[in-house]
């Protein structure tokens, strides 16, 4: 990192960024190239753990279930990205301007979850990130149509620019 001093080392303000960030954009490659998917996620971060695993939802079929599947049991290589946007930081002049933000950078494997009772409860923290409060219920029928994946997340710095002081 650059700037050491944007960097965030605390793994509870870590924490609050990914919970205040909307958004999980990852990043992958298949035969057609690299691309990035913007996505709903639900996330834990285990006891004991140095690191957050994210769980994602998906189609059962097309690009992006392909291209998660490639890796098999060992997963298919992603990088991770999520922010919160701030605002404008003004300047003087027109190089002076900047912005504030919160930024978390990642990278693991991604895999399928099969088992049910994982698939439930990573639907179960997709929706109370999504909808909190509200009842999570899922049909047989819904849970046959829904792939569900999980990343391991095997690195992750975060940053972040305050606003400036008015």
């Amino acid at each position: 990192m650059r700037l050491s001093k944007r960097e965030v080392r605390d793994t509870a303000r870590v924490r609050e960024i990914i919970e205040k960030c909307h958004v999980l954009r990852i990043g992958a490659a298949d035969a057609e190239g690299m691309f990035i998917v913007p996505v709903n996620f639900g996330y834990e971060w285990p006891e004991g753990e140095a690191l957050p695993r994210f769980f994602i939802h998906s189609a059962r079929e097309g690009r992006k279930a392909e291209a998660f599947r490639a890796g098999g049991d060992d997963g298919a290589p992603v990088a991770l990205e999520l922010d919160i946007d701030r605002g404008n930081i003004t300047g003087t002049y027109s190089c002076a301007w900047s912005r504030s933000y919160a930024s978390i950078m990642a990278s693991g494997a991604i895999r399928e979850v099969t088992d049910e009772r994982q698939r439930d409860r990573a639907l179960t923290l997709l929706m109370a990130r999504a909808a909190p409060g509200a009842e999570a219920t899922f049909t047989p029928d819904g849970m046959a149509r829904v792939a569900i994946f999980r990343i391991d997340v095997d690195h992750l710095s975060a940053k972040e620019r305050a606003p400036k002081d008015r």
